[in-house]
């Protein structure tokens, strides 16, 4: 749905044109999964798919929200009532916003708002980041607060993280907020630095796909929590603030000292070789070797399913079956459980290992995935 649209949907619905339009995108993780909340690397890039908001101030106490995905009529929330913990629908994202900047100091005197979001959900691509980071963008911009694209992810994590209760790390939000097209986004985690790293695939005659298994997943779910807090146990007992600070030459030793926790040490190892992963992935580029990034990718899934265990038959699936089509790479992406996987190919292969992978799923008794090309993308903005 384009800005238009949504401005007159904005009107149909609040009576008076919106104040203005902006966007934010969801995101693909091409390399670095499970590594943010341990104050790691990571490298996403920003999709076409966007949540778009119109939006409009008010002065009255009042936050007022529609979806054009979900359904059903206006919500009526108070910034002054919101809480952790009161919602329990979409709503808990932009209100969860809304709560974070007035928590920090910013004041949020109301706001009507309609969202509309062409970010498939569950997929592992961040549609909840676009959400919140677009009305993040759209109050920061109205009531002239200031803040910088980082500041908006930090806050919108802690949106998410304490209003709505998913243990998500920074990289989300940043990605949404930060990206920009053409480049993928090396991200420290840690002190957020980043590095925006050419990734014109295209000119390089290669394709990234996505595939979503429609497999859907949850954050806020326990098995993601329980990796969370396993990795901050491993920190504990290796007497470090973050699995972050043990190199990658000190991982034998490291997961010596572990001794028989088995499942820590399968988690530490992931997030340790991970790190290493992205910054392999981004000296490859850099150096203009962009198909030698495709078995990076695949250890990347490897480890997510073997050390990390959060893949499932589905994403299994698409990896093994791109790679024995012909594949350059192939992994899982987002937080696991469901979602999507990506497979890096030359683009002349793309019809023929969209076939293979549909074929394969049909096979198995499977839902039918979607599958569509990944072009890196810009990061939020305000569209009017």
């Amino acid at each position: 749905m384009g800005a238009q649209q949504v401005a007159e949907r904005f009107a149909e619905l609040y009576g008076a044109r919106p104040e203005g339009v902006w966007a934010a995108p969801g995101r693909v993780n091409l390399i670095g999964e499970h590594t943010d909340y341990n104050d790691g690397f990571v490298m996403p890039f920003a999709l076409p798919h966007q949540a778009v908001a119109a939006v409009s101030r008010r002065t009255d106490g009042l936050l007022r929200l529609h979806s054009a995905d979900i359904g059903g009529g206006i919500t009526e929330l108070r910034p002054d009532d919101l809480a952790p913990g009161g919602d329990h629908d979409w709503t808990a994202y932009p209100a969860g916003v809304v709560w974070a900047l007035r928590e920090a100091g910013h004041e949020i005197t109301g706001a009507d708002i309609h969202l509309a979001s062409t970010v498939p959900t569950g997929a592992g691509l961040s549609s909840s980041a676009a959400l919140e980071v677009v009305i993040a963008l759209a109050l920061n911009d109205l009531y002239d607060l200031g803040l910088k694209g980082w500041r908006l992810a930090r806050l919108c994590q802690r949106a998410e993280n304490v209003y709505v209760g998913a243990p998500t790390g920074i990289m989300d939000q940043t990605a949404s907020a930060c990206c920009e097209a053409g480049h993928a986004l090396f991200l420290d985690t840690r002190d957020l630095s980043q590095r925006q790293i050419p990734f014109d695939l295209a000119a390089e005659g290669l394709r990234l796909l996505v595939v979503d298994t429609q497999v859907k997943h949850a954050h806020s779910g326990g098995e993601y929590g329980k990796r969370r807090a396993g990795c901050e146990k491993g920190a504990a007992l290796l007497g470090v603030d973050a699995l972050r600070d043990i190199p990658y030459d000190g991982l034998d030793a490291a997961l010596a000292r572990l001794g028989d926790e088995e499942e820590v040490v399968r988690l530490v190892r992931h997030v340790v070789t991970e790190n290493e992963r992205v910054e392999r992935t981004v000296a490859l580029l850099r150096a203009g070797e962009p198909r030698a990034i495709g078995p990076v990718l695949t250890e990347g899934h490897a480890s997510l399913r073997d050390d990390f265990r959060i893949s499932c038959p589905e994403l299994d699936l698409v990896v093994d079956t791109a790679l024995a089509g012909g594949a350059l790479g192939a992994r899982m992406t987002g937080g696991g459980f469901g979602g999507s996987a990506i497979v890096l190919t030359e683009a002349a292969d793309v019809d023929t290992l969209t076939k293979s992978v549909e074929e394969a799923f049909a096979a198995a008794g499977f839902t039918a995935p979607r599958v569509f090309e990944a072009v890196p993308s810009a990061g939020a903005r305000r569209l009017v």
